[in-house]
C-alpha cells in the first residue's frame, strides 16, 4: 500500500503542475489576445505569435481567426487545465489515511461526470466551426472510458463507505 501512496503522491503533484501550466497559459493567452500585449502577427496576419512575457520570442503560434482561437486554442487550454486539476484530486484520494469518505467519493464523481459528459458536446460544437482531426475523436473516447472507469471506482468507494459505516455501528 505504501508504494501506491507514493505513486499517487507523485501523480498528484505532476497533475497539479500540469493544471497550473495549462491554466496560467490560458490566462496569459486571454490577457495577450484581449490587450494585444506580446502578440505579433506572422505570415501576412494568417498566424499570431504570443510571445514570452517582455520578449519577442514566440511562446505560442496560433491561427488568426476567432473560431480557431476560441474553440481549438483557448477552450483546449481551459478544459485540460480543469482535467488535470480534477485528476490531481483523484490521485489525492489514494494517499489519504482514510480512503472511504464522502469527500473522496465527491472527487471521483466530479472526475467521471467531467470526462463522460463534457468532451463529446465540446467537440461536436467545435466541429461546426473548425476542422476536428480524427485523433480528437480518439481522445473523446479515451476521456469517456476514463469517466466510466472512475464511475466504477466511485461506486466501489460508496460500497466501501457503506460497509465502513456499518462496521462502525456494530463495534
Amino acid at each position: 500500500m505504501n508504494q501506491s501512496k507514493n505513486i499517487s503522491k507523485i501523480l498528484y503533484y505532476l497533475c497539479i503542475v500540469l493544471s497550473a501550466g495549462y491554466l496560467i497559459t490560458f490566462v496569459y493567452s486571454v490577457f495577450c489576445l484581449l490587450t494585444g500585449f506580446a502578440v505579433t502577427p506572422y505570415k501576412e496576419d494568417l498566424y499570431l505569435h504570443i510571445n514570452y512575457p517582455f520578449t519577442k520570442e514566440p511562446f505560442l503560434n496560433i491561427e488568426n481567426n476567432y473560431p480557431y482561437i476560441i474553440l481549438s486554442f483557448l477552450l483546449v487550454l481551459l478544459t485540460y487545465g480543469i482535467f488535470f486539476w480534477l485528476s490531481a484530486k483523484v490521485f489525492k484520494v489514494f494517499f489519504q489515511s482514510k480512503l472511504f469518505t464522502e469527500g473522496n467519493i465527491v472527487h471521483l464523481k466530479r472526475f467521471y461526470i467531467y470526462n463522460i459528459f463534457f468532451p463529446l458536446p465540446i467537440v461536436i460544437t467545435a466541429s461546426f466551426f473548425v476542422e476536428v482531426e480524427s485523433i480528437i475523436w480518439g481522445l473523446v473516447f479515451i476521456h469517456f472510458m476514463l469517466g466510466i472507469f472512475c464511475y466504477f471506482l466511485a461506486n466501489i468507494f460508496k460500497q466501501g463507505l457503506h460497509l465502513q459505516n456499518e462496521q462502525d455501528l456494530f463495534i
